[in-house]
């Protein structure tokens, strides 16, 4: 049996030059998850320029994009110049800032073509308050206080929470999903799941899944009947990620972070894809990048998230290339011109060693989690199946160095 032995100063395999086939798609419990927050990722901020970015993030690896909202977003209580993406006016249509559904046609076919999936970003929760679905559908489809007027949750001024009593509600989000399967893309990542009464979620998806039954489910949301009840292939693991937050910071370590796998791994399902990241828009524009929370860890735990069980990892906007800087949410702040440097060898190194060894797959494909030493500040676990085994090595204090063996 060959031994790999991968480390921090790993030589990184060069693509090969030349190949036209579309490439296989990787299984889903395998597959790395891109967030492309469209606004922010070109200077354009469209789709037909991100669309010229497709073949940078096919060559690193990635399987999944996730698109950030597209549809137009309200003007009724707009936060900043632009507005939030997740202050949806209209589920079947596009936000003219990005360009057109043919661009988006366009775009997701080219991603077709590289051998990469998407999902849509999709917000059931709320509408803006001048949505086309508040002016066309009866007063029942909201939620109303005692005057009649829209109600929204927390500070989101600019949203309308949705009436899910109403079935009729249930109906009209199942057919806007619909449409945009019918179009052709791959799933969605969907916002407040938990929001959202789980039984519309079960009905949904399995409405969905009978003519689509390949369709990738990403709930944003922690609770385990996501995944017994309502089918979702994946959610999100907020706790792990607050967690590697805290053992930057040296307020936890090794036995916080057992204690939390073992836990997880009782309450989930085997099969659920569990989705770790050290960053996404939430996490970067309102608590700071990586590099402001986590600092030199931050390589560190974004091995963890491509090799802990159940695992799905998760790529933000600009991460591959290591940008520092907390993007604005209501305006436009691009990233600037794209560049291939350290940190897009760095997850194309991880993402090489995540499609070559079945053993780091989420879910119940993936292979056994066994510790094999610690001490005060050092993990040795691997993950086996009968022909494949990773070991991971981590020193989860400076300089949080790591060390990954596949055989």
């Amino acid at each position: 049996m060959k031994k790999i032995l991968f480390t921090i100063c790993a030589a990184i395999a060069v693509l090969s030059c030349g190949k036209t086939e579309t490439p296989q798609q990787q299984p889903l419990e395998n597959s790395v998850v891109y967030e492309m927050n469209v606004r922010q990722y070109t200077p354009e901020g469209t789709f037909a320029a991100a669309q010229q970015q497709l073949p940078r993030l096919a060559e690193m690896g990635v399987d999944i994009v996730w698109l950030m909202p597209i549809y137009p977003i309200g003007v009724e209580g707009r936060k900043g110049t632009l507005g939030s993406y997740y202050a949806v006016k209209d589920y079947c249509a596009i936000n003219p800032e990005f360009g057109t559904l043919e661009d988006f046609d366009n775009f997701v076919a080219e991603a077709h073509r590289l051998g990469l999936r998407v999902v849509i970003d999709w917000v059931a929760n709320h509408t803006s308050p001048d949505a086309v679905w508040e002016s066309e559908k009866a007063p029942e489809w909201y939620e109303r206080d005692a005057e009649g007027n829209t109600t929204f949750t927390a500070d989101w001024s600019d949203t309308a929470n949705l009436n899910y009593e109403n079935k009729d509600v249930w109906k009209g989000m199942a057919d806007a999903m619909r449409f945009w399967m019918e179009r052709g893309i791959d799933g969605f990542r969907c916002d407040m799941a938990c929001e959202v009464p789980l039984e519309f979620w079960q009905e949904t998806i399995a409405g969905l899944r009978a003519d689509y039954p390949g369709m990738y489910m990403l709930a944003e949301g922690e609770e385990p009947k996501l995944h017994s009840l309502s089918d979702f292939d994946a959610s999100y693991s907020w706790e792990l990620h607050h967690m590697m937050n805290a053992i930057a910071r040296g307020e936890k370590n090794i036995p916080e972070l057992l204690e939390y796998i073992a836990k997880d791994a009782e309450r989930h399902p085997a099969d659920a894809f569990r989705l770790m990241f050290t960053s996404n828009h939430d996490e970067n524009s309102w608590a700071g990048t990586e590099f402001e929370r986590m600092g030199d860890a931050a390589k560190l735990m974004a091995v963890l998230t491509f090799t802990l069980p159940n695992g799905q990892p998760l790529i933000y906007t600009g991460q591959e290339m290591g940008w520092n800087k907390r993007f604005e949410f209501f305006e436009k702040d691009h990233v600037p011109a794209w560049e291939k440097n350290e940190y897009f060898d760095f997850y194309k190194w991880l993402i090489d060693i995540r499609h070559n060894n079945p053993a780091l797959s989420a879910g119940d494909k993936g292979g056994r989690f066994e510790v094999v030493s610690t001490d005060d500040s050092t993990l040795v676990f691997t993950r086996t199946l009968p022909d494949n085994k990773v070991t991971v090595k981590a020193e989860l204090k400076a300089p949080w160095s790591y060390e990954i063996i596949a055989e």
